[in-house]
């Protein structure tokens, strides 16, 4: 199969399974969204969700979030991994939401991405699923689709890999098919689960595939 038709195939086999792609991180505000995006860096969603009640119980908004000890912060968010910089972030992101953007969560990528604890990819997903604006956020299990399909080439960096997959499907399908390409490699395409040879699509895509497709993590 060219690249091409694998991507329509995937695109095709992708609507079938997830017609409908709910944000996993539960939030009721932009903030909310931007803090859970955050503590979700090396950190499992269903975890994340388990920790952000307690969290915006606390502090809901970043006007109450900047007063917020960050001794309290850290307690609440410990099983998020990676604590110290994560409730240092948040008390500091906190305050220049306040202080530049009147409490406000801005909306391109230069801002976000110079708050503290704010990559690429998170400021990918607030983006995208915050704001609605298109983007590709790239994650551990796209990474490892995006090599196992043919999107991308082996061995490439996310950056190269969110570039070859905004080139190989319509603007229009990106922000849902993010979320679909996360839900199929949790549920079929896992790093475990599947080397390349086991699951639907990678079998379609490469039929012929005689060794397990090993791949960097990202």
């Amino acid at each position: 199969m060219l690249k091409s038709e694998r991507a329509a195939f995937i695109l095709q086999r992708l609507n079938e399974h997830y017609p409908e792609t709910p944000t996993p991180l539960i939030h009721n505000s932009m903030y909310e969204l931007l803090i859970s995006v955050l503590l979700s860096a090396q950190c499992t969603d269903e975890r994340v969700n388990k920790v952000t009640p307690t969290l915006f119980k606390e502090a809901n908004t970043p006007f109450k979030m900047q007063h917020v000890p960050l001794e309290i912060v850290y307690k609440i968010i410990r099983p998020c991994g990676l604590a110290p910089k994560k409730s240092d972030a948040i008390v500091k992101l906190s305050k220049i939401l306040v202080e530049q953007y009147s409490g406000k969560v801005p909306q391109t990528f230069e801002e976000l991405e110079a708050l503290p604890g704010v990559g690429h990819k998170t400021a990918g997903v607030v983006m995208s699923q915050g704001f609605g604006y298109p983007a590709f956020p790239v994650d551990t299990h796209i990474h490892r689709l995006a090599q196992r399909w043919g999107i991308t080439k082996k061995g490439n960096n996310v950056v190269k890999t969110e570039r070859d997959l905004k080139a190989a499907f319509p603007q229009r399908e990106w922000n849902k098919l993010h979320l679909q390409i996360i839900f199929y490699g949790r549920e079929f395409c896992s790093a475990r689960g599947c080397d390349g040879r086991v699951c639907e699509i990678c079998r379609t895509c490469y039929p012929n595939r005689k060794h397990p497709f090993k791949i960097k993590k990202a």
